[in-house]
């Protein structure tokens, strides 16, 4: 059985954003937790749901919005271990780094997350030490270098290696999540190598699903290549402001995106901020192989 936890943020345009997927068979698994400053919203939901264990927690990465409250839930739940790259256990033991590069990247969203906490490093499994039966662990950098996502009986937990998918009403709504630094050929290894899996129900960090992850992940990988080329255009024009004339070209042009008409005003202002963060990666990137 999975449940998605929404876990309420106070910042406007926020809802229906940030969760946690809760799994429970044999083992219960919590998949990503939040930030910090919501920790609390997110145990007190395990609680009103009678969760009294946890058996593991898989992080897809350690960015704020997935990890912040990790060291609060581990506290909850003593008996909880928590599978992660090798690349992020040093940064969750020690978040300093992780805190100063999240404040330059995305700074007063940054300060609404809330600063992590320290985590106990013997409550660390490195990714390439996970032995869990029934769970998969598939190596997804792109969107982060130490992004993971795991096949957890015949579901696919994709993070944000699928990028954003989320309804509007009844719309679908679909984007990249390629913040700086952003390499299109690793990122869309990645993607391919989702793909490759046997097609299973998409669970995305960010904020919904979908039955079928062959036809979704196939769909975002066009969608990738679409922005690549629209944006190499833009560069190609040699106007001013280039990361403006890019968002707007990405919401005048791309289908997937065409339920952003439908946001309120503060879900708009959300997604505008995050698409502006995705076009930034692809601007780096093209900027890095010009010279």
């Amino acid at each position: 059985m999975e449940t998605l936890i929404e876990i309420k943020q106070d910042s406007p345009g926020f809802d229906g954003f940030i969760g946690s997927w809760l799994f429970q068979d044999d083992l219960t698994l919590l998949v990503d937790v939040g930030p910090a400053n919501t920790s609390g919203r997110l145990i007190e939901s395990l609680s009103r749901l009678g969760i009294d264990k946890i058996d593991y927690v898989l992080l897809t990465h350690i960015h704020l919005d997935h990890a912040g409250a990790l060291a609060d839930v581990l506290a909850r739940y003593p008996m909880a271990r928590v599978i992660c790259h090798e690349k992020g256990i040093p940064n969750l033991v020690d978040p300093s780094r992780l805190w100063s590069g999240s404040l330059k990247v995305l700074g007063e969203i940054a300060e609404s997350y809330g600063k992590p906490k320290p985590v106990p490093l013997d409550r660390m499994i490195s990714h390439t030490r996970a032995q869990v039966s029934g769970v998969t662990v598939i190596e997804t950098p792109g969107h982060a270098q130490h992004h993971l996502s795991f096949s957890c009986r015949n579901r696919l937990l994709a993070g944000e290696a699928a990028g954003i998918f989320m309804m509007v009403g009844r719309e679908e709504y679909l984007r990249p999540a390629t913040p700086p630094r952003f390499f299109p050929e690793v990122f869309l290894e990645s993607v391919d190598r989702l793909i490759s899996l046997e097609d299973q129900p998409i669970f995305y960090a960010h904020f919904g699903q979908a039955e079928s992850s062959h036809l979704m992940l196939k769909r975002f990988r066009a969608q990738v290549l679409s922005w690549k080329g629209w944006i190499k255009g833009e560069i190609a024009s040699g106007e001013e402001d280039p990361e403006r004339r890019c968002v707007e070209v990405l919401l005048s042009k791309d289908p997937d995106l065409a339920a952003f008409a439908r946001m309120d005003g503060p879900t708009r202002e959300r997604e505008r901020n995050f698409i502006g963060n995705a076009v930034k990666g692809f601007l780096g990137f093209f900027s890095e192989i010009k010279s």
